[in-house]
């Protein structure tokens, strides 16, 4: 099955750009070190929607989504909670990591992201 596009706000273009510009250290190592090598492909700073993606594989509609210290005040939590709704009824996936599973669990990092991309993948691939 084709995957469909998702419109994005044009005006959230030039910050993805700067966030592009500026990754934090785990950003910068889960995609020089990990996600810009696997088969399927990841984009990096990604507008979808309203909204700007960590990371995004468009065929296995999965944002993988690292969380620093600023995701866990409430206000953050309940942004965070609006946009997966809202990234739900779009069809994708987020994924949400901690920085500190960067920092510590690489691989493993890297093997749950690739794992749950293939996965949906293939479900979204098979024939019905």
């Amino acid at each position: 099955m084709a995957a469909m596009s998702i419109d994005y706000v044009r005006e959230n273009i030039p910050l993805a750009r700067a966030l592009r510009a500026n990754m934090t250290p785990q950003e910068r190592h889960l995609w020089y070190d990990g996600l810009r090598h696997l088969p399927m492909r990841f984009q990096r700073q990604k507008a979808i929607g309203p909204y700007i993606a960590d990371f995004y594989c468009h065929r296995a509609r999965l944002m993988v989504e690292l969380d620093g210290s600023q995701h866990y005040s409430e206000e953050a939590r309940a942004y965070d909670e609006r946009r997966t709704a809202f990234l739900a009824t779009q069809g994708v996936e987020v994924l949400r990591l901690q920085n500190r599973t960067i920092d510590e669990f690489f691989h493993l990092a890297m093997a749950k992201i690739a794992e749950r991309a293939a996965e949906r993948i293939r479900e979204r691939e098979e024939p019905r």
